[in-house]
């Protein structure tokens, strides 16, 4: 019996850093049942694990049928209590402190802080709570919150006529459409740095060899920003931009839809009548900008077209089909690669195609568009604008003047 007492002690040794307090006694009662009459009062002395213990683990042993969800390593209200049970107030003062306008003091000293773990742990403690960050946030789970970013869903005040424009919109462009004459929709997209700057998004390289770029986004004198101004023919699903390296104007614009005209447009189009053009309301292209007004007059007058203009109710560019049509391809066709350069901005533009059949151009424009360009009101009396029955701020269009009938292309 003493080797087996030795055996029995040199085996718990072994096993005794990995056994929890319940392990430790199903152990030793395993090791009691497989030994003769006695085998209990050997393994106790052995093991120094009281016969009581030995006792429980061999009756837990033979109940071992029991799922062992049922099962519990300490009998029940066994072990420390909750904090939330030694502390009964922490639970409310902690959500007091969370949403200090509802449930608590507006003038909470968390009120206009971010609220942390830790802060908020810090603030409990000077409450009487003795609580730590670890434990705030365990709490904070069972109270049913989570760290939540902003939600946009707030449109602010909604025009009257905002739904009855955007009616208005599909129904005149159908009747373009249908008769062949050519829609385009027009937009400026965001300004990009010119340089080895961030750009977001991720593309393929070898594991561990990003694209290295500059740390701050401060602009390169000599590179600058760029403006892609684009303009999106509905019917053709192509897209042409034109990538300016000065100042985003009204003249910047039309110019643009100019050089589309040049370039693509004349020979979609060799019998068009009328253009149809659909615009955010602000920006260049807003319709409160004289010099936008002026300069599509300029254009009319060139290509001896009427243009019609409809204009999107503030806050709606996102329904700007040139937005989810065109630049938003644009953006994942350039994502994660660094815009180094004119040429590399205007290539990757141009390189941009849907499995739906986008086709895009893209030219850089160097020329200088001044900003603060006054318009007179001579000037605007002398534009043929003929507003539309309804909504006529957004509505409108620009005839050409008798005398103008110049052949674009051979300008």
């Amino acid at each position: 019996m003493a080797v087996e007492a030795e055996q029995i002690k040199r085996r718990f040794d072994a096993m005794q850093p990995v056994l929890d307090e319940r392990l430790r006694r199903l152990w030793a009662a395993a090791e009691a049942l497989a030994l003769p009459h006695g085998g209990i009062t050997a393994v106790a002395a052995a093991t120094g694990v009281s016969r009581r213990a030995i006792h429980l683990g061999i009756k837990e042993l033979r109940a071992a049928s029991t799922p062992p969800a049922q099962r519990r390593i300490r009998r029940a209200g066994a072990g420390r209590k909750r904090l939330v049970e030694r502390d009964p107030t922490l639970a409310t003062d902690l959500d007091r402190l969370i949403e200090p306008l509802t449930r608590g003091d507006p003038q909470s000293p968390l009120r206009w802080t971010c609220k942390s773990t830790r802060q908020l742990a810090a603030e409990l403690q000077r409450q009487g709570h003795q609580v730590s960050h670890v434990t705030v946030a365990e709490l904070l789970h069972e109270l049913g919150y989570s760290l939540q970013a902003n939600s946009k869903t707030i449109e602010g005040t909604a025009h009257p006529d905002r739904n009855a424009q955007f009616e208005y919109i599909n129904h005149v462009v159908d009747e373009q459409l249908t008769a062949g004459e050519p829609v385009i929709s027009v937009d400026t997209k965001k300004k990009e740095l010119v340089g080895d700057f961030k750009n977001a998004g991720q593309e393929w390289r070898p594991a561990g060899d990003p694209t290295p770029v500059r740390v701050h986004d401060f602009a390169i004198p000599e590179l600058g920003k760029v403006s892609p101004y684009g303009v999106y023919d509905v019917a053709q699903n192509a897209g042409w931009v034109s990538v300016g390296v000065d100042h985003d104007t009204a003249a910047f614009a039309v110019q643009s839809i100019r050089r589309w005209w040049q370039s693509m447009g004349h020979d979609a189009y060799p019998h068009a009548t009328r253009l149809l053009i659909t615009a955010d309301s602000g920006g260049s292209n807003g319709y409160r900008v004289r010099l936008w007004k002026l300069e599509l007059q300029r254009l009319a007058d060139e290509l001896n077209l009427p243009i019609t203009v409809c204009h999107l109710p503030p806050g709606t560019s996102k329904w700007n089909k040139i937005e989810h049509r065109l630049f938003a391809f644009i953006s994942q066709n350039w994502r994660g690669q660094p815009l180094v350069s004119h040429e590399a901005i205007v290539n990757l533009i141009a390189a941009t195609s849907t499995t739906k059949g986008l086709t895009v151009r893209a030219e850089l424009d160097r020329a200088t568009y001044p900003k603060g360009v006054q318009v007179s009101d001579d000037e605007m009396q002398a534009i043929s604008l003929q507003s539309h029955s309804f909504c006529q701020d957004w509505n409108y269009t620009i005839q050409p003047h008798q005398a103008a009938s110049v052949d674009l292309l051979n300008c």
